[in-house]
């Protein structure tokens, strides 16, 4: 069997609440435009620095399903996740002025098929496509630069 046969299982968070759980799944929103892949990069709220959608783990829904229901809330990404981690990323959520926790982001990809006009956090956030390149340079976590850089799309049909 191999790790693509393996059925991802709903995340269980009984017991525990948001500010315990300090993973969080991000999702790497692509389009392919003229065979060459682009990425959806965000900017935060804050700062209004270049990130990607992510949040909290979501009871009862996959690692993917988390990463897309952020895509749509932070993005308006309407699309299809792929249940296979394609790296992780460390940062620190600033949480009120002074106060940070150390986060890890699992990256999962999200194929967009459109983008919604309208959205949760539509006004809050700006969006823009990137190559892969220019979107590496964008974000700040070198981690997430390395995602960027070796993402291929094509390895996901493997």
């Amino acid at each position: 069997m191999t790790l693509q046969n393996i059925k991802q299982l709903p995340i269980s968070l009984k017991g525990a609440g948001k500010t315990d759980v300090r993973g969080q799944f991000a999702a790497l929103c692509y389009r392919i435009r003229n065979d060459k892949p682009e990425v959806l990069l965000i900017t935060s709220r804050g700062s209004q620095r270049w990130i990607i959608p992510k949040g909290w783990p979501m009871h009862g829904k996959t690692p993917g399903e988390c990463a897309l229901q952020e895509a749509w809330e932070e993005a308006g990404v309407k699309g299809k996740a792929i249940e296979r981690c394609l790296g992780i990323y460390s940062y620190n959520k600033f949480i009120g002025p002074e106060k940070g926790i150390p986060c890890v982001a699992m990256v999962y990809p999200v194929r967009v098929k459109a983008l919604a006009e309208s959205f949760p956090e539509k006004g809050q956030r700006r969006r823009k496509w990137f190559s892969l390149k220019k979107a590496a340079a964008k974000v700040s976590e070198r981690e997430l630069k390395q995602i960027l850089k070796t993402f291929d799309p094509k390895a996901l049909k493997r």
